[in-house]
C-alpha cells in the first residue's frame, strides 16, 4: 500500500500575507495588491492567467498557473483566499499538481477557471491538463476538481466527456435556464493547426447540467464574408436582446496564428436558443484585440464591460502592457476607451466578477517592463454612476 507523504508548511508561512501594493498606477481600479510573486515560488519561469470566485461575502478565491520551465504555458495550478475582500490572501494550496502521476502518465496543467454555482457551497476548479511530454498545452483534455470549504482544500474528479477531443479553455461556465431547467455553457476552442496542417481552429461551446458531465453544444461558424479568422478564447454572458447569449472572442489570422486581424479585432456571435446554435461570428468595430485575452461580461444594470490590452501584440517590447476597457450601457452604444490599469509594465489576462451591483473585483498576470507574468494582481472596480 502506498503511503502518501504531506509536507507541513512553517506558521509564518501559512498566515495571511501582508498587504503588497503594487507600483503607481494610472486607471480606475482601486486597492490594488500583488497576491503572489514568482520569486515566492523556487524554481519557477511565469505565474499567469488567473481567475477570481467570490465564496461568501468578503472571502475571495484566486486561482493561477505557476509555470514550469521549459513550457510554453504547462504547470501547476494554485488557489489562494482571501477573507477581507482582497487586503491580504494566504498561502496558495494546490489544486492540480503536475508531479501527481496518473498511472504511468504525467500531466502538466493551465489556464485556471473558478466557478461557483448560485445556491451550492460547492466550489469548482476547471483546467487543462496536457501529457508532460508535450511542449505546449495547444492539444489538452478538461480537468476537474472541487472544494467545500472555500478554496483551501481540492478534490479532483474525472469529468464524463461527452467531447472527446483537444481543447483549449480560458473562461468559466455561464448559467442559462429555460423551462426550469438549468445548463450551464462552457466556451472553447481548439487549435490543432498548430502542429498538423490538415488541422483545425474553432471557437465551440459546451453543456452540462451537473458540471461534470460535459458534451458538445455547438460551433461558432466562420464569418459570412471576409477571411477566416482565428477565434478562441471566447467569454459569454447575456446578450443585447431579451434571451440572447452573446460570446465576445479573441482574434488572430486564421492562416497565421502569430498575426493579427486586420484591422486588430474582436468578434462576437450570439445565440437564441441557449446555446445550442451560433451566428456567423461578426467584427466588433469598438473593440479592440492584439491578440490577447480580452474580459467581456454585463453587470446587474444591464450594463456590458470589456477589458483588455491596448497597443501591439506580443512579442513587440510595448505587448500587452496597458488594460484599458469600455462600457456599452443597456441598449447603448460602446462609450470612449478608459485606463484601467497603467503601470508602465507588462499587464495580461484580466478576469472580473461583480460581487454586488456595479461593484467588481478583479485579478491579472503582471509583470516588469521587459518581462512578463512575474506576479499576480488584485484590485477593485466599480462602474461610474450614471450622468
Amino acid at each position: 500500500m502506498k503511503t502518501r507523504r504531506f509536507r507541513f508548511l512553517p506558521i509564518a508561512l501559512a498566515l495571511a500575507s501582508a498587504p503588497a501594493h503594487a507600483a503607481d498606477f494610472t486607471g480606475d481600479v482601486t486597492d490594488v495588491r500583488t497576491i503572489r510573486h514568482m520569486d515566492q515560488h523556487p524554481g519557477s519561469s511565469e505565474l499567469w492567467e488567473p481567475y477570481i470566485a467570490q465564496w461568501k461575502g468578503k472571502q475571495l478565491v484566486a486561482a493561477f498557473g505557476v509555470k514550469i520551465p521549459g513550457k510554453t504555458d504547462m504547470g501547476d495550478i494554485v488557489a489562494s483566499v482571501s477573507t477581507d475582500d482582497g487586503d491580504h490572501w494566504e498561502y496558495p494550496v494546490m489544486i492540480f499538481d503536475h508531479r501527481e502521476r496518473q498511472g504511468t502518465i504525467q500531466f502538466a496543467y493551465a489556464n485556471a477557471i473558478l466557478y461557483k454555482p448560485p445556491g451550492q457551497d460547492v466550489l469548482w476548479a476547471y483546467a487543462m491538463r496536457c501529457p508532460m511530454n508535450y511542449r505546449h498545452s495547444e492539444d489538452s483534455q478538461l480537468a476537474g476538481a472541487y472544494s467545500a470549504d472555500g478554496g483551501r482544500s481540492w478534490i479532483p474528479v474525472e469529468l464524463a466527456m461527452g467531447y472527446t477531443g483537444p481543447l483549449i479553455v480560458v473562461a468559466g461556465p455561464y448559467r442559462v435556464e429555460e423551462n426550469g431547467a438549468v445548463r450551464y455553457l462552457l466556451p472553447a476552442h481548439r487549435n490543432t493547426r498548430r502542429n498538423d496542417p490538415l488541422g483545425s481552429r474553432d471557437h465551440f461551446v459546451l453543456a452540462s447540467t451537473s458540471l461534470m458531465e460535459w458534451n458538445l453544444a455547438g460551433y461558432v461558424p466562420q464569418p459570412a464574408t471576409g477571411p477566416k479568422v482565428f477565434l478562441h478564447e471566447g467569454n459569454i454572458d447575456a446578450g443585447d436582446a431579451p434571451g440572447e447569449i452573446k460570446m465576445v472572442m479573441r482574434t488572430a489570422d486564421y492562416e497565421n496564428e502569430s498575426k493579427m486581424t486586420d484591422p486588430p479585432r474582436a468578434f462576437s456571435t450570439v445565440s437564441r436558443d441557449g446555446g445550442n446554435t451560433w451566428s456567423a461570428a461578426q467584427q466588433e468595430p469598438e473593440l479592440w484585440n492584439a491578440k490577447s485575452k480580452a474580459f467581456y461580461g454585463r453587470a446587474t444594470n444591464g450594463t456590458h464591460l470589456y477589458v483588455y490590452n491596448d497597443g501591439p501584440a506580443s512579442p513587440a517590447p510595448t505587448g500587452r502592457t496597458v488594460l484599458r476597457y469600455k462600457l456599452q450601457p443597456a441598449r447603448g452604444e460602446w462609450g470612449a476607451e478608459k485606463t484601467f490599469y497603467d503601470a508602465g509594465i507588462h499587464n495580461s489576462y484580466p478576469t472580473l466578477i461583480e460581487v454586488a451591483p456595479g461593484d467588481f473585483r478583479a485579478v491579472w498576470d503582471s509583470g516588469t517592463k521587459d518581462r512578463t507574468r512575474t506576479h499576480i494582481v488584485f484590485g477593485k472596480f466599480r462602474l461610474p454612476a450614471a450622468p
